[in-house]
C-alpha cells in the first residue's frame, strides 16, 4: 500500500463532476489499485476514490487516475509531505459471525430464496483479491457473485464491486453481475448498489432454518 500525504485538489469526471479544493489530504493506493482519498475526520468513507482496476499515470505535481468505465480522477499537489509504500501481505479477511457463516451455508442450500431459477456453483469461490461467498448461475444464463452479510451496509457493496469487476475478467464465466444478500440492507447500501449496477435482496434468517416467524398472517 502507497501512502502519500500532501497538499492537492481533486477533481472527478465521471458520472457526475466533483471538485475537492486545495487542502491537506491522504492519498492511499492499494495493491490492487484502488485509490481513494481522505479528510482528518469522517471516519471510514474517503471523500473520493476509484474501484480498481485503473490506471495512475504520474507526472510533475499531477496524478491522472482513469478505469474502463471512462471516468477520471485528476490529482494536482502543491506540496508532497509524506509519500511511504508498505506491503501488507494477504489479509485474511473479516471472519464472520455465527449467524452471518450461518446464513451463507443455509442460502448455499437454498439458492433459490435468493432469486428464482439460481444454482449453487460453489461456495467461497477464491480469486486472487478474496473469497467470493457464494458464486451461483442464474436462469438467464449469467454467473452471478454473491456477497452474504448479516447487516447489509455500504462496506458490503464497495467489497462486491469488486469481486465483481475482478470476475469480469474471466472470459470463462461469461457475463457476471452481483447480488448483494442481507438480513437487513440499509437504505444507503441500497442506493450504491443500484448505483453500480448491483442486484439485493432481503432474507429471513429464521425462514431458512425452518422456524415459523410469529408474525401473523391472514393465510
Amino acid at each position: 500500500m502507497r501512502l502519500v500525504i500532501a497538499r492537492c485538489q481533486v477533481d472527478y469526471a465521471g458520472r457526475l463532476d466533483a471538485h475537492l479544493p486545495m487542502a491537506t489530504r491522504l492519498i492511499m493506493v492499494k495493491a490492487d489499485g484502488c485509490v481513494a482519498i481522505h479528510a482528518d475526520g469522517g471516519a471510514y468513507k474517503p471523500l473520493n476514490w476509484m474501484n480498481a482496476p485503473n490506471r495512475v499515470v504520474e507526472a510533475e505535481g499531477r496524478w491522472t487516475v482513469t478505469n474502463p468505465k471512462g471516468e477520471t480522477l485528476t490529482i494536482t499537489f502543491e506540496e508532497v509531505v509524506s509519500d511511504s509504500a508498505w506491503a501488507l501481505g494477504v489479509d485474511p479477511g473479516l471472519q464472520k459471525d455465527g449467524v452471518e457463516a450461518h446464513l451463507q451455508v443455509l442460502l448455499a442450500e437454498r439458492p433459490q430464496a435468493m432469486e428464482v431459477g439460481l444454482r449453487l456453483i460453489r461456495r467461497e469461490h477464491l480469486t486472487d483479491i478474496g473469497p467470493v461467498d457464494l458464486l451461483c448461475h442464474a436462469a438467464d444464463g449469467t454467473t452471478v457473485a454473491v456477497e452474504v452479510k448479516r447487516r447489509g451496509d455500504i462496506d458490503g457493496v464497495e467489497q462486491l464491486t469488486r469481486y465483481v469487476e475482478f470476475l469480469r475478467r474471466d472470459a470463462r464465466l461469461g457475463s457476471v453481475r452481483g447480488l448483494f444478500v442481507a438480513q437487513q440492507v440499509k437504505p444507503q447500501a441500497k442506493v450504491l448498489a443500484a448505483d453500480r449496477g448491483l442486484g439485493w435482496v432481503e432474507v429471513d434468517y429464521d425462514e431458512l432454518r425452518g422456524i415459523e416467524s410469529d408474525v401473523l398472517r391472514l393465510f
